[in-house]
């Protein structure tokens, strides 16, 4: 299994420099797994673009009927954002040092990530593959 953020399945959908080396490791015959969080995570990414006037409505909706399209194939498969995450997360946050930057968001990957057994995480986010290893992780990224 493969842990892909939010960042990093968008990535599959949208021509954004380098994009193509997340779009390979993504097609490697492995289950592609993410927070049922990150599903959320991606349509407001979509709607930030639509604001900031990189995206069209249309687009939006092109790329959110792909997304759903695989999703329907078992593209991505979705892990519970449930109260043994919560509880992981909260004693991670009761914990991590003072140096350490982590947005809610990304603490519930890496949470979820720990939770069901992983030992890596992709993404593209520089604040969560810095805290990947306090959660026992390895942060990993194909970008440049």
């Amino acid at each position: 299994m493969m842990y892909f953020d939010s960042n990093y399945i968008l990535k599959c959908y949208l021509p954004e420099p380098n994009a193509h080396l997340v779009r390979a490791l993504a097609a490697q015959p492995t289950t592609k797994v993410c927070s049922i969080w990150g599903r959320t995570e991606v349509l407001a990414a979509l709607h930030r673009k639509l604001c900031e006037g990189s995206l069209t409505a249309k687009t939006l909706k092109t790329v959110w009927m792909h997304f759903e399209t695989d999703e329907k194939a078992g593209v991505w498969t979705w892990l519970p954002l449930d109260r043994p995450v919560q509880k992981f997360v909260e004693r991670h946050f009761l914990s991590l040092s003072t140096s350490t930057y982590l947005r809610s968001g990304d603490a519930t990957h890496l949470a979820t990530a720990a939770l069901h057994g992983l030992t890596d995480i992709y993404s593209h986010d520089k604040h969560l593959l810095a805290a990947a290893p306090s959660f026992g992780l390895v942060g990993r990224d194909v970008l440049p």
